[in-house]
């Protein structure tokens, strides 16, 4: 009885996995992505956190404050006001590999993100450890960025554990112009 548990949950996960987005398919689309020409000066983000029923369950603001030491390796330092005014802070080192994915780390990312970029397309994967009441989960996130013009780009992730969808992440990006109040 177990063993045919498991064959399932494998035959489960499998199609699943043959069933997601190769980002690829974004190969010809623009503005071509370029993750330190987009990431540059202030950016601020709006967003949302909805359940896997829909509910919205949280709105949040981040700034994001960047810095490169080269096109391949620089940092994105997220700072994150949600609407009840709870802050929290997230600083991203990322690194482009020799073969042209990226390699993100953070102090709440367990391991290594890892991510491809193509045409405007990005996509990560990587486990977060969340605090939620006192108590802390590992998360898997697939997250995936689009760059919508010059100055902003669309992020969607999904958020689960054990295969199960606990709920979307969802933002808006908009670089900050000189001269724009912050």
């Amino acid at each position: 009885m177990k063993f045919k548990a498991l064959i399932a949950s494998a035959t489960a996960a499998l199609m699943t996995a043959c069933g997601s987005v190769d980002v690829d398919q974004y190969a010809k689309e623009t503005p071509k992505l370029e993750l330190s020409s987009f990431f540059t000066g202030t950016i601020d983000a709006w967003g949302i956190f909805q359940k896997r029923n829909g509910e919205v369950a949280r709105r949040f603001h981040v700034e994001i404050l960047t810095n490169w030491t080269s096109p391949s390796e620089g940092t994105l330092d997220e700072r994150f006001t949600y609407a009840d005014g709870e802050k929290q802070r997230r600083v991203w080192t990322l690194k482009r590999q020799a073969d042209g994915t990226w390699q993100g780390t953070a102090d709440d990312v367990v391991g290594v993100a890892t991510g491809r970029v193509s045409g405007n397309a990005l996509h990560w994967t990587y486990v977060l450890r969340l605090p939620v009441d006192g108590k802390e989960y590992l998360v898997n996130f697939d997250d995936w960025m689009w760059q919508m013009d010059e100055s902003s780009m669309m992020n969607r992730s999904t958020m689960s554990k054990f295969g199960i969808d606990l709920g979307e992440v969802t933002l808006f990006f908009r670089k900050r112009m000189p001269g724009s109040p912050s």
